[in-house]
């Protein structure tokens, strides 16, 4: 018997579905540490003309915490079949994948393993690896990532507390830096560690021309965990792919800009 059938995926997943019946769906995937409330501003603007789907990756939020395996979700390949599952259960047809930071890469992930289910893909923040090799500058050394995930074993909540406003990266709205560090206090400690290890020490860069799927990369114009050049190295490497900047700073536009978001995701959709 398959995982998939051993579980309820949209329990495992906290799915819910709002706007329009029957009209094409639009789903969306929250990053490291957060749940679906990320997108509260930014996914209601969409129920009018589509089926919005949100969810909570397993171990976050309000999913299923029994259904969490370290073993699946030792790496990004987990969660991307999770996404997989959760289409398919939907049976909502080809789907728009709406992804921030590292579920930008579930979503490629995804869509290269099952072209049929994904109509096109937003990615905000994208990053297929984070610690820099040669040429390619991902934003960190693998000494910072190193230290960065040892403060988190030694002490999460700290990091937590830390870690939340460098992320959000709008010191003039301290309200969501601590809504965000909040968050990540939310979460179990070891889930957070594991998925800290999955995200910071992945290397997604040959899946991105192997997916095929059209593309709208947004980037925020300063961003302390995914660089410009990163956004821009995305959208060069994706075959059908469009570079947007953002006139915002931090790594979570769908909460400090979310009209700016949504507009361009509109316009990606609209042409």
């Amino acid at each position: 018997m398959s995982y998939a059938c051993r579980v309820d995926v949209l329990a495992r997943n906290n799915v819910s579905v709002s706007g329009r019946e029957g009209a094409a769906p639009i789903l969306f995937a929250h990053g490291l540490g957060c749940d679906q409330s990320m997108w509260r501003h930014a996914a209601p603007a969409f129920e009018g003309d589509h089926r919005v789907v949100l969810f909570d990756h397993v171990g976050f939020g309000g999913s299923d915490l029994s259904a969490y395996d370290p073993h699946r979700y030792a790496s990004l390949d987990g969660y991307a079949d999770d996404v997989v599952e959760l289409v398919e259960e939907l049976g909502l047809g080809p789907v728009v994948f709406v992804g921030h930071s590292v579920s930008s890469m579930i979503g490629v992930l995804a869509a290269v393993r099952r072209p049929d289910l994904f109509e096109r893909l937003v990615l905000v923040g994208p990053s297929p690896r984070y610690v820099d090799d040669g040429a390619y500058h991902g934003g960190f050394s693998r000494e910072e990532i190193d230290e960065l995930l040892e403060t988190m074993d030694a002490n999460y909540l700290g990091w937590s507390q830390a870690m939340g406003p460098v992320v959000m990266g709008v010191p003039d709205r301290p309200e969501l830096g601590s809504e965000l560090a909040d968050a990540f206090c939310r979460t179990d400690p070891a889930v957070g560690r594991r998925f800290a290890r999955a995200t910071f020490l992945s290397d997604n860069r040959d899946d991105l021309p192997r997916c095929d799927t059209p593309a709208l990369v947004l980037q925020c114009r300063q961003d302390a965990i995914a660089p410009v050049e990163v956004g821009r190295y995305v959208a060069d490497q994706l075959p059908d792919a469009r570079f947007v900047m953002l006139d915002a700073v931090g790594h979570c536009p769908n909460l400090s800009a979310p009209r700016q978001v949504v507009a361009a995701i509109k316009d990606f959709l609209g042409s």
